[in-house]
């Protein structure tokens, strides 16, 4: 099974490029997703902080429970955008790298110019005009998404047993974005390479437990302060995008504008499960805060495919995803993870 993950994550990444440039660009764009997740994670963390002050001015009573409410969600839109505004920092990073791994540019440098200085200079003026259209038909993006994340069962999230606010998803990637004809800017393929993290909180104390092949919910017999279930997976989404910028030209006569309109993209993803964690928090008897993270593969299935889609205006779309195989591989009723969220574009 673990020859078959590597061979299959070899597969997603020649969409990209060559098998020479793999783990250059892999490696670039880990330590990029890294620091993505790291802003997230500082904001969210300093997200709770404030929740819980206003939690407090709740209890003394200086704030009533609508004016708590609204003053949380004021916080949460500030910390939302303080993650976008750090994210962008990363823009122009993650583009040049992209372009470069659309090129083909991505490589051992001081090995190509060992053995290519000879050639250096020596493009006719056909392959430069040549070259130049290749760029000209693709762009590249950089894309992050968030929002709610739940299972559906028997096509349906209601009466669900994890927390509808409280279960998210966070997805960061780069997408190849190639304008399908040559005269038209309607139709674009967009490719590219995602990681996902999905993430439960179960409802009343409860957290997994494997059963042989099961994996079941079961009840704490203490209080759990923190129940989260989180799957990473590493995906190669594919959309046809319909972009309504029109045929508008940039100063590069062989330029078409680019998400400057309304766009729809309609598509799916597959790809493999890299890491399966849950993660308790409780007070033990003593009253010290215990955290208890366990990896393990908890009978999620590893292989990973679904049906994906985006309606927007200009970098910025509603965001729905949804996985076609069942979250674990064996249980008796079938659950299949859906998310909901918004989805950011940056060129």
């Amino acid at each position: 099974m673990k020859k078959y993950h590597l061979y299959l994550i070899t597969c997603m990444l020649l969409i990209l490029t060559s098998v020479k440039a793999q783990e250059t660009f892999e490696h670039r764009v880990r330590e990029i997703a890294d620091k993505i997740e790291k802003i997230t994670k500082q904001e969210k963390e300093a997200l709770k902080i404030e929740v819980e002050a206003v939690n407090e001015e709740l209890k003394k009573g200086t704030l009533t429970e609508l004016q708590a409410d609204e003053k949380k969600l004021k916080l949460a839109e500030q910390r939302a955008k303080q993650i976008t505004e750090k994210v962008s920092v990363l823009e122009k990073e993650i583009t040049l790298l992209v372009q470069e791994k659309v090129d083909g540019k991505i490589n051992d440098e001081k090995h190509h110019e060992k053995h290519s200085f000879t050639f250096s200079g020596m493009k006719s003026k056909e392959d430069k005009i040549e070259s130049k259209r290749k760029k000209s038909s693709t762009t590249s993006q950089f894309v992050f998404a968030f929002g709610l994340n739940n299972l559906m069962t028997d096509n349906s999230v209601q009466h669900s047993d994890y927390r509808y606010w409280g279960s998210h998803f966070y997805e960061f990637g780069v997408t190849g974005n190639k304008r399908l004809f040559k005269n038209d800017n309607l139709l674009h393929l967009k490719y590219g390479l995602s990681l996902m993290y999905n993430n439960l909180r179960p409802n009343n104390d409860q957290y997994f437990i494997e059963n042989g092949k099961q994996t079941i919910l079961t009840t704490n017999s203490i209080d759990l302060q923190e129940s989260r279930f989180k799957n990473v997976n590493l995906v190669a989404p594919i959309h046809l995008e319909f972009d309504f910028s029109g045929n508008k030209r940039k100063s590069d006569a062989h330029k078409f504008k680019t998400h400057e309109s309304f766009r729809i993209g309609l598509g799916g993803f597959m790809g493999t499960n890299l890491k399966t964690k849950q993660i308790l928090t409780y007070r033990d008897l003593a009253d010290n805060k215990v955290t208890e993270k366990t990896k393990g593969d908890f009978n999620v299935n590893d292989f990973i495919y679904g049906l994906s889609a985006y309606m927007g205006y200009e970098e910025t779309s509603l965001y729905i995803k949804y996985d076609l195989n069942p979250l674990f591989k064996s249980n008796v009723v079938d659950q299949n993870n859906v998310s909901l969220g918004i989805r950011f574009d940056l060129n």
